[in-house]
């Protein structure tokens, strides 16, 4: 909703600092490429953006009021909050920010991997009558151009400070996948395919694989998938090149294309490194905006 505000904002306003409210591109990574694939299923929303790219970031499917009340139920309880108490409401917007952040690190019971709580767009049957893009694309975004990316590493960014995860075998692959695969498939299975595939990888690889697979392709392919057969403009990519830092151990990790994208890989805190190969990287990345 405060999305929506904000390109209302840019619609009625954005004509007095040179800009052209027809010609509105969002653009988003991670949790901000989830809601603009949101965005895309929003009634509100239609007409006040014309393109759209994401990088590592998909909403396939939005939680239900019933899974999202009780997740907000189970933070309000961490909190030492009662939610039905009138004051419930008050109490929670009295506490500091560290407190409510620390809050939001409770174990999501709804889910097998050893995640903190989801928060995420609900499919409320009114700002959101439906989800984003199952079981198809929404039909009032077919017109709007959009980009789809990944990173072939994606949680290396997550997982990869875990020496654990760089040490692994296969005996203990299966049940380590388990915690984090994001996907209900039998990890035995899962890691039986990746040998098959790739036998040339480690257990350590086929972990980072698979996890990336369950947790950042599969809601890219199925956008993907589901925009050509909309027949919509639709472009995708996957950053393959990785970081050289710390052994080049974090690949093509999640965010990696980010400094990539806007060209400032010199800046604190890029892990691109300032290369001549990076350089070329961003000549073609930024390149494309």
């Amino acid at each position: 909703t405060y999305l929506v505000l904000a390109l209302q904002w840019v619609r009625d306003n954005i004509a007095g600092f040179g800009g052209d409210p027809g010609n509105v591109t969002v653009f988003g990574q991670s949790g901000g490429g989830a809601k603009i694939a949101t965005l895309m299923a929003m009634p509100a929303a239609r007409g006040l953006f014309h393109r759209a790219w994401t990088m590592s970031g998909q909403q396939v499917t939005a939680a239900g009021p019933r899974a999202a009340t009780q997740r907000a139920q189970l933070f309000l309880h961490t909190l030492g909050i009662d939610p039905a108490a009138p004051d419930a409401v008050a109490r929670l917007r009295a506490l500091p920010a560290a407190e409510l952040l620390e809050a939001t690190t409770v174990r999501d019971l709804s889910r097998v991997e050893d995640t903190r709580l989801y928060f995420g767009p609900v499919m409320d049957g009114e700002v959101l009558p439906r989800h984003p893009f199952w079981p198809d694309a929404p039909p009032q975004s077919a017109a709007i151009p959009m980009v789809i990316g990944n990173t072939r590493d994606e949680t290396r960014a997550f997982l990869g400070n875990d020496p654990r995860n760089f040490e692994l075998d296969w005996e203990a692959l299966p049940a380590r996948l388990e915690t984090q695969q994001f996907v209900d498939i039998r990890a035995d299975l899962v890691v039986a395919e990746y040998r098959r595939l790739y036998p040339e990888y480690t257990p350590s690889q086929v972990f980072f694989a698979a996890t990336t697979a369950g947790r950042s392709w599969r809601g890219a392919i199925e956008e993907a998938e589901a925009r050509a057969r909309q027949g919509a403009p639709t472009w995708a990519y996957q950053l393959d090149w990785g970081s050289p830092l710390d052994g080049g151990k974090f690949g093509a990790m999640h965010t990696l294309d980010i400094p990539l994208v806007f060209d400032n890989i010199a800046q604190p805190g890029s892990r691109t490194g300032t290369s001549a190969e990076a350089q070329q990287l961003v000549e073609q990345m930024s390149g494309m905006l």
